[in-house]
């Protein structure tokens, strides 16, 4: 189960370092010094001086983290970032945290992430529209901002509706790593829309996976994913029900898109010693699970007063015990008890993984120079004279 993160540090070098002053300064030095041809992610890049102090952020569109994917493969982008994930958790207590500040309608909500270190901030604009698709748009579509905290100058400014996929997949398997049986092989996928191939593909290189039990209620979803894991060599087995896809399943994995309080998986799906990836529910009156079979599960969560609003658990009583997924990375808490015990991942998704995501990216568009700065703020001669901008002739 290695493998993927193997060939994730054969194909770059390093992340930033996430310490004062090195790292990421260097990384966007170099970046901010390169122009990619006359369209992004084309890889063809020539050579201009920066300019110290007054360097554009670097900007990656959706085609530069295409050319990302298919230059490192899919596989080894989300055991990086899986890796970056990882290595953040585990300095929890370094990171300024809040839940997600959401603006709600019928139709869905729109949300800002933000969250900061003593170096770094980063935020993520994100919506959730189930709707959309009927509209010809995405569900989610994102994008975000990592920048200095030391002075506010914005590093990198970057697509996030791909990268979010990525991340969410990253996370996914990282937690299952932790929290499922080792021997795990097969995983029931509900709901097989946007963010689906990216889940089987992370858990097959990640945690070993090797059947998928697919089921959507809409069969052209399944139809488009069963062509996704047919190209990537996934063996898949195609269900009529929920019921039918969590039959034998060692993971099971919700990720349906609907706005609603749901019962996609009831407590009489789920035997001993599975562990579930709860990915859906991830907003006020939207959930994917019986809440009986948390109340005789293993529950862990990313961050507790955001999960308590959004998640799961929302439902259940505010002093129901969860643990965040950070202590037990560092060994601070336990995770699963035994092979019988149920163990569920609550996953709202969290602006650190976001945070992590955008610190891998900033590298891998240094190595592989991608992407263009974006002049979003004004050249000053004098910091102090905004108006000499407009006056100037």
């Amino acid at each position: 189960m290695s493998i993927a993160f193997d060939a994730h540090r054969q194909a770059t070098s390093r992340l930033p370092d996430t310490g004062a002053d090195t790292g990421a300064d260097t990384a966007l030095g170099t970046a901010l010094g390169t122009e990619v041809g006359t369209e992004a992610g084309t890889g063809t890049a020539t050579r201009q001086p920066a300019r110290p102090g007054l360097e554009a952020p670097l900007f990656l569109a959706p085609a530069d983290i295409v050319t990302l994917i298919r230059q490192r493969g899919a596989a080894a982008v989300i055991a990086g970032i899986a890796e970056a994930i990882g290595e953040d958790f585990r300095r929890w207590p370094d990171f300024d945290k809040s839940a997600r500040i959401g603006s709600h309608c019928d139709e869905g909500v729109i949300e800002l992430m933000p969250i900061a270190d003593r170096e770094r901030f980063a935020c993520k604009y994100v919506n959730g529209h189930p709707g959309n698709p009927a509209r010809g748009l995405s569900t989610v579509m994102a994008f975000g901002v990592l920048a200095d905290m030391r002075t506010g100058r914005p590093l990198l400014l970057s697509e996030l509706t791909l990268t979010t996929a990525l991340r969410t997949a990253a996370m996914s398997a990282l937690a299952a790593r932790e929290l499922a049986r080792p021997d795990c092989r097969t995983l029931a996928l509900i709901g097989n829309g946007a963010q689906a191939a990216f889940q089987a593909i992370a858990f097959a290189s990640l945690v070993g996976i090797q059947t998928f039990r697919l089921h959507d209620i809409d069969p052209a979803a399944t139809a488009r994913l069963v062509e996704h894991l047919d190209r990537e060599g996934l063996d898949w087995i195609r269900c009529q029900s929920a019921a039918e896809a969590c039959e034998g399943a060692d993971i099971i994995t919700t990720i349906t898109a609907d706005k609603a309080l749901a019962t996609i998986v009831s407590d009489a799906m789920v035997r001993p010693g599975v562990h579930l990836n709860a990915v859906g529910g991830d907003c006020p009156g939207k959930c994917e699970l019986d809440p009986a079979i948390l109340s005789r599960a293993q529950v862990f969560v990313e961050f507790e007063p955001q999960t308590r609003i959004e998640g799961e658990i929302q439902r259940l009583p505010a002093d129901f015990p969860v643990t965040e997924f950070w202590r037990v990375l560092t060994g601070a808490a336990g995770g699963r008890r035994d092979r019988e015990a149920i163990t569920v991942f609550d996953s709202v998704g969290f602006a650190l993984e976001d945070y992590s995501a955008l610190r891998y990216l900033l590298a891998a568009a240094t190595d592989l120079g991608l992407g263009r700065p974006l002049p979003v703020l004004p050249v000053l001669d004098d910091p102090k004279d905004l108006y000499g901008v407009v006056a100037a002739d």
